[in-house]
């Protein structure tokens, strides 16, 4: 995907006059680092001591050992699986090539690189995954649990390999902050895990290549911070990987200017990045948990090296943790609200961890759980080494006494029922800052689960660059569980990551503290001349969802959509569809009656135009069956849709 002259223009139009200074600052900059490339200066004496304290390792779960290893010897054998492609060519990378379209990105300097056009470098996401390193990071662990040199070695070869082929500031995995600070954060980990190995020293603070690297890493993150309406989670990632290679690889004469300024970085943005309830302003959810580990994995870093941080930062990760010990179902899920490209912090667990179960297990032993917390019975590698580095913290303030239902900043409620129904009500803001880069046109829309199961689903985000078809059906309006008008959507997209107009969306009633009838109602302004209004109700004595939605203005014509999760199957019959699962070997069921002035059509797996998929994760989709009542919408009327699970 190549922008055009008009992109830019719109691109323009959401900075500010600071901001706009700023990214010319950083072009005239990229312009005179093409022909100036120092060294970084000459060390001598160079020592890591950032190490985990002794018995770490053994406190690893012995089940978690296990799926780790698994894994590991997995990528030992080549293979991995990056977004729905498979790979078997993980034992010799070839750093530059994407697997799904068999595109090699083209050498030369970083900032001249077209990262966003397909057609020339490949999928960028394929590309930039590999060298995040978190792979390695996975093997290093290995590494420290069974002791294992051959791990070791393949980190070190693998390391050689990419620092030889990836000269500072020549090609693609030089573009962008986030990759950058996240790769250094992995190098942290991998030295740390590697210490017990006779050749961890030559590899790193005894390898000249290695400094070199780590110092350009660094060198570039403070040159080019994510500025202004880009200062998202990639601000965060930024500063955590500068942090943490300031506090562990503090070598430099620059590291402690560094080290003091990617501090005050990530201590602004953590707290500009987050409401006060503890949401992510992204309203993504895998962004949320995206912010959280990066902040848990700099505070370890902070307190592994002894570097004080300010309290606001540890206030803000325990706001982050109890929101999402609030916000998960009974099968430890969050909502699937915003984009997700199932980006992490740090990797050290093996597949089949729960991240949700992970995060939730670290907090408990950073900030201690509280009583209406839900109970987590996984494991997992990554809390007891961050638990290791994090001194236990217990901060002088009120933390909520229930369980909290509403989050008023973020306009997210969370209605609950008997038999574990879930339903989230989206009433808040459409992003964050002024392009809502991660941002969906789902204003009032409403996602519902039985006992973790989607039963009225989030279709989710599949792609972000080379389909805009795509890209652009998953962040629609008709894309979510809500109301269409005149075919249009309710904020307007002016790019992938860019929206021009936004809807605006408030919460009128929020209501969870009647434990037979929880209601909420809300409203938004994003279709212009009409006002469209939604009541939902949830009793729990009939177990009966009831939404009702209204349109206030001129006659127009009505979409009204609903998108039932992978293991639903739907009989639809006029305006009622009956709806079946299993869950755990049980036959479970529902009926959905629908709105009867509207004419109901069921949608599976269409591609001209897109409608009928869902999304379990970055670069899959799977048909699905979504349910789309077409007509008029008259202010004299609502339309009603009721769900009612049976037993």
């Amino acid at each position: 995907m190549t922008m055009s002259a008009g992109w830019y223009l719109r691109r323009l139009a959401r900075m500010g006059p600071r901001e706009v200074g700023g990214r010319v600052g950083d072009a005239v900059r990229r312009r005179r680092w093409r022909s100036a490339r120092p060294d970084c200066p000459s060390l001598t004496g160079a020592r890591f001591t950032a190490v985990l304290p002794a018995g770490t390792i053994a406190a690893v779960p012995p089940d978690a050992a296990k799926r780790l290893i698994a894994e590991a010897d997995r990528l030992m054998a080549g293979h991995a699986e990056y977004f729905g492609v498979d790979r078997d060519d993980l034992a010799d990378p070839d750093w530059w090539y994407d697997p799904k379209t068999g595109r090699r990105a083209p050498w030369g300097y970083a900032f001249d690189v077209p990262y966003r056009n397909e057609d020339t470098v490949g999928d960028i996401k394929q590309i930039w995954e590999l060298s995040r390193h978190q792979y390695l990071t996975v093997l290093a662990v290995a590494y420290a649990i069974t002791g294992n040199e051959r791990y070791a070695e393949r980190v070190a070869e693998h390391l050689r390999l990419w620092w030889a082929a990836n000269a500072p500031l020549h090609g693609v995995h030089w573009i962008s902050g986030i990759e950058l600070g996240i790769r250094l954060l992995s190098w942290v980990w991998i030295r740390r895990l590697l210490d017990g190995w006779p050749g961890v020293a030559d590899l790193f603070e005894g390898n000249p290549v290695a400094l070199n690297q780590i110092w350009h890493h660094q060198r570039w993150l403070a040159a080019f911070p994510s500025r202004g309406s880009s200062a998202n989670n990639h601000v965060i990632a930024e500063a955590a990987g500068q942090f943490a290679a300031a506090c562990a690889f503090g070598w430099f004469p620059s590291s402690a200017r560094w080290r003091a300024g990617a501090l005050r970085s990530l201590e602004r943005h953590l707290r500009s990045n987050t409401f006060d309830s503890g949401l992510n302003r992204e309203l993504a959810t895998e962004y949320h948990g995206l912010v959280l580990e990066l902040g848990l994995a700099a505070v370890a870093e902070a307190d592994a090296a002894g570097v004080p941080v300010p309290a606001s930062i540890r206030l803000v990760l325990l706001r982050m943790t109890d929101a999402l010990a609030a916000i998960v179902d009974g099968r430890l899920r969050p909502p699937r609200q915003g984009d997700a490209d199932d980006g992490h912090g740090l990797v050290v667990d093996g597949a089949g961890t729960d991240r949700w179960a992970s995060l939730l297990a670290t907090g408990d032993a950073v900030f201690g759980r509280l009583a209406w917390w839900p109970a987590v019975t996984g494991t997992d590698v990554r809390t007891p080494l961050l638990a290791a580095l994090i001194r236990p913290t217990a901060p002088a303030v009120t933390r909520p006494a229930s369980r909290p239902a509403h989050f008023a900043d973020a306009g997210m409620t969370i209605l609950r029922g008997p038999a574990e129904i879930w339903c989230r009500c989206d009433g808040g803001p459409h992003g964050f800052l002024s392009i809502a880069a991660h941002a969906h046109a789902d204003a009032l829309s409403v996602e519902v689960r039985h006992d973790g199961v989607d039963v009225l689903a989030d279709p989710g985000t599949f792609c972000y660059h080379g389909q805009p078809t795509w890209r652009q059906y998953f962040r629609s309006t008709l894309g979510h569980n809500t109301l269409q008008l005149d075919g249009g959507d309710q904020s307007v997209s002016g790019g992938p990551f860019l929206w021009t107009r936004q809807a605006l969306s408030r919460v009128l009633v929020a209501d969870t503290s009647d434990e037979s009838v929880a209601r909420w109602c809300a409203e938004h302004d994003g279709y212009q001349r009409s006002v469209h209004r939604r009541r939902v109700e949830l009793t729990a004595a009939s177990q009966e969802l009831r939404v009702v939605d209204e349109v206030r203005g001129p006659r127009r014509a009505v979409r009204l959509a609903f998108h039932l999760g992978p293991a639903i199957a739907a009989d639809l019959v006029g305006n009622r569809a009956v709806l079946t699962w299993t869950r755990d070997g049980e036959d479970r069921s529902a009926v959905l009656d629908l709105p009867g002035q509207l004419c109901w059509r069921g949608h599976r797996g269409e591609t001209d135009p897109p409608l009928g998929w869902y999304s379990p994760g970055f670069g899959r989709k799977e048909p699905t069956t979504t349910l789309v009542g077409t007509g008029f919408a008259d202010d004299a009327e609502g339309f009603t849709t009721v769900l009612r699970f049976r037993g």
